[in-house]
C-alpha cells in the first residue's frame, strides 16, 4: 500500500502532538523499577515501541504471580521494531529474577547490542547471545540477588541509550553505580533526560564532571508523572510550515513544554535560523498552543552538528532540500544502525526527486543547494513520473519526506503505517490541516 498526498490549498493546522516515546518509555521503566503503578503516569505515548514496553511490563508483572521461566523454559519477549525497549529491557531482565529471552524483528537482530551486554556482564549479569554474537536475540537470568555495581568505562560516542539502561537500573545495584565516558560525548541531552526522570523518582543520580557519572544505591520512590509531547513529531510540522508557498501559512501545536527535557527541543532554534519562529500564545506558556510562523528570508546555506538531537536530521535534509538551501550536516553517525541506514536512505530517495546529497563518511551530509546540480540547477527537483519515497520500515523517512508535498505538489509515500511507531495519527492530523491523501493499493 502507499499513501499519494497533496498539499493543501492552504494550510490549517492545529495539532495536538503525540506524547514523547523517549520520555514514556523512561517513565514507564522507572514506574516498574520503583514499584509504582502504571496508572500514575499522565499522557503516556500511544505509539508502537511504547505498547511494546507495557506488553512487556505487563508479562513480568504477571510471573509475580506464577513460576518463574527457567533456562530451559524461557519466557519470550518481543518487542518487534522498539530499539528503546529493547536496550531498556535488557537491562531490567538482568535485575529481575528468570529467564527470558528477548527478540525482535529481523532489523532489529542485526542492531548491534554487545557493549550494552559486556557492561551489564561487568556488573554481573548473566546473559547469553542466543544468535549471533553482538546481537539480539539475548537470553537473559536474572536473581533475586542484586547485581554488584561498580565502575564501568564506555566509550562517549555509543549510543545513549546504552547509558541511560544503565543509569536507570544501577539505584539496584548492590553497590551503586559509577560510569566513566571516554572521548567526546554524544547525545548528551538524552542522559540528563534520563538523570532529572531518576530523580523524578527519587535516586540520587549526577555528573560528577563532564564524563563522569555517579548513581548511588538507593530504592527508587514511587511518583506521579505527567508525560510532555514530542519535540520530534513537532519537526515535521516545522518542516511543513518552512515548505509552504506562503509565508503567511502557521501551524499550531498543543503540548509542547517550553522547559523541555528533550533535547530535540533544539530544533526550534535550528528552524528559527531557517526563519521559522516558535511564538506562545499565552504569556509565559500559560495557553499551552504555541505557533509556528515564518518571518524574514530563508538563508542560502546551513551548517549544523545534530550530535544532540539525531531524530532530527532526516527532516532537516529533506526541508533543506527542498527549499534550495545549501547544507553540511555533522554529528550523524548513529543514523547508520537505527531503524534503517538513514543516511543511506536519504541519499537514495532524494536521488529519486533529483536531488545528490553526498556523504563523508558515518557522520558528515552536504549538498552544495541547486547551484551544484547538473544539469539543470534551476528545475533541481525533478522526480520521475510514478516515483515513491520508501520507508525501510522506518517511521522518521515517511514522516520527513510526507511534506515535500508542500513543494512538489504530490508525493507518493510507500507502506506509511510505519508513522505508528511514534505517531500514530500523523496522517489524519495532515488531512485536518487540509492536505488530501488517497490510499492506492
Amino acid at each position: 500500500m502507499k499513501y499519494r498526498v497533496f498539499k493543501p490549498d492552504n494550510l490549517s493546522a492545529e495539532v495536538l502532538l503525540p506524547a514523547s516515546k523517549s520520555i514514556s518509555n523512561r517513565a514507564l521503566l522507572l514506574t516498574a523499577l520503583s514499584g509504582g503503578s502504571l496508572s500514575r503516569l499522565a499522557n503516556v505515548s500511544d505509539c508502537d515501541d511504547t505498547h511494546a514496553m507495557l506488553r512487556a511490563l505487563a508479562l513480568l508483572e504477571d510471573e509475580r504471580h506464577a513460576p518463574l521461566p527457567t533456562p530451559a523454559h524461557p519466557a519470550t519477549i518481543d518487542i518487534g521494531a522498539a530499539g528503546t525497549a529493547m536496550r531498556f529491557l535488557t537491562a531490567l531482565l538482568a535485575t529481575v529474577p528468570g529467564t527470558h529471552l528477548i527478540t525482535g524483528t529481523q532489523r532489529m537482530r542485526r542492531r548491534p547490542i554487545g557493549i550494552l551486554v559486556e557492561a551489564l556482564r561487568a556488573l554481573g549479569a548473566d546473559i547469553a547471545y542466543a544468535g549471533e554474537e553482538g546481537f539480539p536475540p539475548l537470553l537473559i537470568t536474572g536473581s533475586a540477588a542484586p547485581l554488584l555495581g561498580g565502575s564501568i568505562t564506555l566509550a562517549g560516542d555509543v549510543s545513549s541509550q546504552y547509558v541511560s539502561a544503565l543509569l536507570m537500573i544501577a539505584p539496584l545495584l548492590a553497590g551503586g553505580l559509577l560510569i566513566a565516558l571516554a572521548g567526546e560525548v554524544m547525545s548528551r541531552p538524552y542522559i540528563d533526560m534520563t538523570l532529572a526522570m531518576m530523580r523524578h523518582f527519587g535516586a540520587e543520580a549526577r555528573w560528577t564532571d563532564d564524563h563522569h557519572l555517579a548513581v548511588e544505591a538507593k530504592p527508587y520512590t514511587p511518583a506521579p508523572y505527567t508525560i510532555e509531547s514530542d519535540w520530534s513529531a513537532a519537526s515535521y510540522w516545522y518542516e511543513t510550515v518552512l515548505l509552504a508557498p506562503q509565508p503567511q501559512e502557521t501551524a499550531t501545536l498543543r503540548g509542547l513544554f517550553p522547559e523541555s527535557l528533550q533535547g530535540d527541543s533544539g530544533g526550534a532554534r535550528l528552524f528559527e535560523r531557517l526563519s521559522v519562529r516558535t511564538m506562545p500564545l499565552g504569556r509565559d506558556f500559560s495557553d499551552p498552543r504555541t505557533m509556528l510562523i515564518r518571518r524574514g528570508s530563508v538563508p542560502q546555506s546551513v551548517e549544523w552538528d545534530f550530535g544532540a538531537m539525531p531524530d532530527l536530521a532526516q527532516t532537516l535534509v529533506v526541508t533543506c532540500a527542498m527549499r534550495g538551501i545549501a547544507f553540511r550536516f555533522t554529528g550523524l553517525r548513529s543514523l547508520r544502525i537505527k531503524e534503517t541506514d538513514r543516511i543511506a536512505a536519504l541519499q537514495r530517495e532524494l536521488a529519486k526527486l533529483g536531488v545528490t546529497v553526498e556523504v563523508e563518511g558515518d557522520d558528515v551530509m552536504h549538498w552544495g543547494g541547486p547551484e551544484a546540480q547538473r544539469p539543470a540547477p534551476v528545475a533541481w527537483l525533478h522526480p520521475a513520473p510514478g516515483t515513491a519515497i520508501d520507508t525501510y520500515s522506518d517511521h522518521r523517512m515517511a514522516m520527513a519526506f510526507a511534506p515535500a508535498a508542500m513543494v512538489l505538489g504530490q508525493i507518493d509515500i510507500n507502506d506509511p503505517d510505519v508513522v505508528t511507531k511514534s505517531y500514530p495519527r500523523y496522517w489524519d492530523d495532515l488531512r485536518q490541516a487540509g492536505f488530501t491523501i488517497e490510499e492506492i493499493q
